[in-house]
């Protein structure tokens, strides 16, 4: 289920699929989604939460899987990919694809005021807390602290917001 604010910006160009499984993607006002994001229900039953005045780069990717949350007066750079899902591999007798997913470690959530650099990944379980800066070609997976600057592949933090 798609609901999308009459007030929110998005690329005639974006990639935005509805769910077959009843994920809900939710898209605030003041939203701006820009050319080539490309938006999937996929992996999981969660829901697609996008806060208000959120601005979304190009070529970004954002899986439903286990769910992501992105608060208020985020701001996330181009190529940057949002996975809140594992494949399962663990088995030999099966070919991956035919494991399925891992359980939720949670999904990802990004709270207020947060800005991501470009080409970014965070996966399951990733929580970015109110006025988190990650650099550009940064790792999220676990949680980072609020107001702290992070960078690297896994994030490192390397200062506080002041």
């Amino acid at each position: 289920m798609l609901i999308i604010s009459e007030k929110a910006n998005i690329s005639r160009m974006a990639d935005i699929e509805p769910s077959v499984r009843g994920t809900r993607i939710v898209v605030e006002e003041g939203v701006m989604i820009d050319s080539f994001v490309k938006i999937k229900c996929v992996g999981g039953t969660g829901d697609i939460y996008i806060g208000k005045n959120t601005y979304i780069n190009s070529c970004c990717v954002l899986y439903s899987g286990n769910g992501l949350t992105i608060g208020q007066d985020v701001l996330i750079a181009a190529n940057c990919t949002f996975a809140p899902v594992n494949h399962e591999y663990r088995s030999k007798d099966k070919i991956i694809k035919e494991q399925r997913f891992m359980p939720s470690r949670g999904g990802i959530i990004i709270e207020d005021d947060v800005w991501i650099g470009a080409n970014c990944v965070l996966l399951d379980g990733a929580t970015v807390r109110k006025g988190c800066v990650v650099g550009a070609n940064s790792l999220v997976k676990g949680e980072l602290e609020p107001y702290s600057v992070y960078v690297g592949s896994p994030c490192q933090k390397v200062g506080v917001r002041k």
